[in-house]
């Protein structure tokens, strides 16, 4: 018992050992392997720095520009793993590893499928020249800036300030209206006059009023004016015309712009712009006749 119990405690420290010996035999190796990884690390910072300001100066798109730094940056990452791992001499490992990778990519790729979607949807948002960083944009019921297109997310900003984080597959698959693609804008304006004005001389000042409020606007006719139906208390038009608008902000204040150009002209030629008013009328005639009946 005494000489197994002492065996198995010389295979023991035989064992430990020839570990310890091969940890300082690749010491060297380890360290190498380390200062490669620190190395590769520095160096894609700097490749994508390098390579976003290359990109940029041949595409006008920036979203492009640091799609292409970012690939460049994860490729020098990579290029450095796989140079330390050689120095562990643990490439045969890596490559029994990428042979089975294959069945378990398949099973990642079935649980990722939305991640893995978004990354592509990511990849052609961010090489369609009608999408670019800065434009704004409207898309899934949200109304703001372009901040950034990545592998993940598409990330806005709304007027307010908030910002918006929407899934890359959710822009690429639904509507999205862009409003920094012209520089012209259309201004709708809806309003409605009393039934005792006269229609003409309100469709003339109106038009008059908006082209006098608006460089862009260089005649009257160039305001387009209708009436649009008989309303409850009014006579309801839609006017419109182009102005050089954008965004959203933009828009707002050409509609506000307008609409106190026209309110000044209506106060001053006494053009009524009526609301809803209630009548209520009180009645005793009823309750007379009842006491008349009673006596």
């Amino acid at each position: 018992m005494d000489e197994q119990f002492s065996e198995a405690l010389d295979n023991l420290y035989n064992k430990l050992g020839g570990w310890f010996n091969a940890i300082i035999e690749n010491l060297p190796n380890f360290g190498l392997a380390v200062l490669v990884v620190i190395a590769s690390y520095f160096m894609a910072k700097y490749i994508n720095r390098w390579t976003y300001r290359l990109v940029s100066k041949q595409v006008s798109q920036d979203s492009v520009s640091r799609m292409v730094a970012k690939m460049a940056a994860v490729v020098i990452v990579l290029v450095g793993l796989f140079l330390s791992l050689g120095i562990l001499n643990l490439s045969k490992a890596l490559t029994s590893v990428l042979a089975t990778a294959g069945v378990a990519g398949l099973a990642i790729g079935l649980a990722l499928q939305n991640t893995l979607s978004n990354t592509v949807a990511g990849i052609v948002l961010s090489f369609r020249e009608k999408i670019q960083i800065g434009n704004w944009i409207e898309t899934n019921g949200f109304s703001g800036e372009v901040l950034d297109i990545n592998l993940k997310n598409f990330v806005m900003k709304e007027a307010d300030n908030n910002v918006v984080i929407l899934p890359n597959k959710l822009i690429l698959e639904n509507a999205l209206k862009n409003y920094s693609l012209t520089d012209k804008m259309r201004i709708f304006i809806n309003c409605g006059v009393g039934y005792e004005s006269n229609l003409e001389q309100v469709r003339d000042l109106t038009k008059e009023a908006i082209a006098n409020a608006f460089d862009q606007v260089e005649k009257a006719d160039d305001v387009e004016f209708y009436y649009t139906e008989f309303g409850d208390s009014s006579i309801n038009y839609l006017c419109r015309f182009w102005v050089n608008a954008v965004n959203k902000k933009q828009e707002l204040e050409a509609q506000t712009q307008a609409m106190i150009a026209i309110k000044k002209v209506y106060d001053s030629e006494g053009i009524n712009i009526p609301f809803p008013i209630r009548t209520l009328e009180f009645n005793n005639k009823l309750a007379l006749e009842n006491n008349e009946l009673k006596d």
